[in-house]
């Protein structure tokens, strides 16, 4: 698995401290580019800092780069399984927009205070072309995954918004309160209880058909953009300009979109 590639829940208590590892890393390697820029941060200061040898750094990240991999696939993954966890009588539509609340609202997804190490880091992937590979790797995965949840929605009974007017009005905003995915160790994206299938009868997810992958592509640039447009600003993170209000002001892109399988 690419060091840039979302991580699935882990299932075994090493998988599980491995992942803690990659996360203690990418906040050490996060703090240091913030502190002193990229370019004079080394794969050594980043193991000091994270309290390891630097060959057990190079045993989880290739390049120092991509140690910062993990939080970048964090607020990734943790919009998607917003928009997954968004009421089951809700639009596709109304669900892309909670989910981009969840996540990009300060002190819900990401705390307030952590706003800024993001706008840096994003000015650091516009700035330096091997993290902006980083970037993109990872926002090409949270795409791909966007997909078969956009799938799932759609091919889900009575889901309003399918082959009607997406995001019906009326339906109930859906909250939850997310721990910080930058400062301290990533949360799960809602306190609903996710459904999953019973394990006796396992069935695989729907496959995105090529309409729905081109809206979630669509989705994940509104989110993308309007996060890159927010970092390369200097505007607060609340308000008409900060990146929830712009990511939801690209989303009416898709408002007309034909939801249905």
């Amino acid at each position: 698995m690419s060091s840039t590639t979302p991580t699935p829940p882990p299932s075994s208590l090493t998988e599980r401290r491995k992942t803690e590892t990659r996360m203690e890393i990418a906040r050490a390697a996060a703090g240091l580019f913030v502190r002193h820029g990229l370019r004079a941060t080394r794969a050594e200061d980043i193991a000091q800092a994270a309290g390891i040898a630097p060959r057990t750094f190079y045993r989880y990240f290739a390049t120092k780069e991509e140690a910062v991999a993990p939080l970048y696939a964090a607020g990734a993954q943790r919009w998607v399984e917003a928009v997954r966890a968004a009421p089951a009588d809700a639009g596709v539509l109304h669900a892309l927009e909670q989910g981009v609340r969840h996540t990009l609202t300060p002190g819900v997804g990401v705390s307030a205070s952590s706003w800024e190490w993001v706008r840096t880091l994003l000015r650091l992937a516009e700035a330096t072309p091997s993290l902006r590979r980083v970037w993109a790797e990872v926002c090409q995965a949270s795409e791909r995954l966007l997909g078969e949840v956009l799938a799932e929605r759609v091919t889900r009974v009575g889901v309003p918004g399918v082959a009607g007017v997406p995001g019906a009005a009326g339906v109930p905003e859906g909250s939850a309160q997310g721990r910080d995915n930058v400062a301290v160790e990533p949360g799960p994206a809602s306190t609903a209880t996710p459904r999953t299938p019973s394990a006796a009868t396992p069935h695989p997810p729907p496959t995105a058909t090529p309409e729905l992958r081109f809206a979630a592509a669509v989705a994940s640039a509104a989110v993308r953009a309007a996060l890159e447009a927010w970092a390369a600003g200097d505007a607060p993170v609340e308000g008409p300009d900060g990146p929830a209000e712009l990511a939801l002001r690209n989303l009416t892109a898709l408002r007309d979109f034909p939801w249905g399988p």
